[in-house]
């Protein structure tokens, strides 16, 4: 736990810190990516186990506080990095874990179990959570727990199970991608290719995803929190195919009986920041997009996660560990992929929505009954208002549309 001594006083939700330097060993590494004075600072640590750091687009910093109890909700708390204030963002988080911000400054979070949600949400503008999704074939999620949201919108999410007693109505601990326009949800990992999935980042050209294997051999049961079978603790990596589906594993780093990694960041040169939770060493850990050490930052206490900041501070990284929120000046800016431009394409020129035979890639909303391809028309049969959507991923493009009533 954070050092007692170093708390500072808090008004109501709300206090404003002074920034002071965290008491542990100084950071090592490579100075292309870690400046050599660059030392931690405390911003805030009056939590009790902080989770789920992200960015919005203004540059406020975002995180979970999860408690250990069920009785409590658990809770959103928001740093502005202007005034060094901390307030609660949201009450009664539902157990929120992983958060990430969408291209539309949507906050998305992964809700987890012990009397959580255990759903992927969206936390509205007014504070209220919106379930996404929370089953998979009939059977609820176990305890959804990281995200990453790729530059077209989809967003992949881990869903192990650590800690609650609920009911496991799926039998693989898995990764799943969520498509956020139709709502569609396919499992893209099982058990077999990573045991016990947590931590997701993907590289800044959006072609391979990485993703943590940290199984500590609990999942809320009485009997295996106290005699936990400990299973694989590694770092993996694999090829983002056209269709959303993963290629073939890589592990990168194998972690062999020391506890692995959290949650994982990625920079603009491809780097990988992952927060090790090893008890012999533990802190924020830079490695190269093959697994190749870079840098170390230790913590005060086991870390959970890191993300970097926008705009003026881009290269600040900023990391929860055990109740508090540390920040790190770098050499070397975030990515950021649910922001990133999406590329755009090389061909120039009309691109056709409709082949005049098929309607793959367009999907009814609202009260459209059917969509049908008759004769070379699209045909939407509705009695009420028309709303469709086509599934177009490009930029700085123009509808021809002819529409008959």
């Amino acid at each position: 736990m954070p050092n007692k001594s170093l708390r500072l006083a808090a008004l109501g939700y709300a206090c404003s810190l002074l920034v002071i330097p965290a008491k542990q060993s100084n950071p090592s590494g490579s100075i292309s990516i870690l400046p050599s004075n660059s030392q931690l600072e405390i911003l805030w640590e009056e939590g009790e186990f902080t989770e789920g750091v992200t960015v919005a687009a203004n540059g406020a910093v975002y995180f979970s506080d999860i408690p250990s109890g069920k009785s409590a909700s658990g809770r959103i708390l928001k740093f502005d990095p202007k005034t060094l204030e901390t307030q609660t963002y949201v009450s009664a988080s539902e157990k929120s874990n992983g958060l990430m911000f969408d291209r539309d400054d949507r906050l998305i979070a992964c809700c987890g179990a012990n009397n959580g949600r255990m759903a992927l949400c969206e936390i509205m503008p007014n504070k209220k959570i919106r379930t996404l999704t929370d089953t998979f074939k009939g059977g609820k999620y176990l305890s959804p727990n990281d995200l990453i949201i790729l530059p077209n919108g989809m967003i992949y999410f881990s869903d192990p199970r650590y800690i609650g007693n609920e009911n496991k109505e799926q039998t693989n601990m898995a990764v799943y991608l969520y498509d956020p326009f139709n709502g569609s949800v396919i499992m893209t990992i099982d058990s077999d290719i990573i045991e016990k999935p947590n931590g997701l980042a993907v590289s800044p050209d959006s072609k391979t995803l990485y993703v943590a294997e940290t199984n500590n051999g609990t999942t809320g049961g009485p009997n295996d929190i106290k005699n936990p079978k400990i299973g694989r603790m590694t770092l993996n990596s694999f090829p983002i195919l056209s269709d959303g589906s993963l290629g073939k594993k890589k592990v990168l780093i194998n972690f062999g009986d020391k506890t692995g990694i959290d949650g994982m960041t990625v920079d603009t040169m491809g780097n990988i920041y992952a927060a090790v939770r090893s008890e012999n060493r533990y802190g924020i850990v830079a490695y190269t997009p093959s697994g190749k050490e870079l840098a170390y930052i230790p913590t005060e206490s086991l870390p959970t996660n890191c993300c970097f900041g926008k705009g003026e501070n881009s290269n600040m990284l900023y990391i929860t560990a055990g109740g508090g929120l540390y920040q790190i000046k770098m050499n070397v800016s975030g990515y950021h992929p649910a922001t990133a431009p999406i590329e755009k394409r090389k061909d120039t020129g009309w691109i056709s929505l409709f082949d005049g035979k098929t309607t793959e890639g367009w999907t009814p909303r609202g009260d459209i009954q059917s969509i049908q391809a008759v004769n070379g028309e699209l045909h939407l049969l509705s009695n009420k208002n028309i709303w469709v959507v086509s599934k177009v991923q490009s930029t700085d493009f123009e509808i021809e549309l002819e529409v008959k009533l």
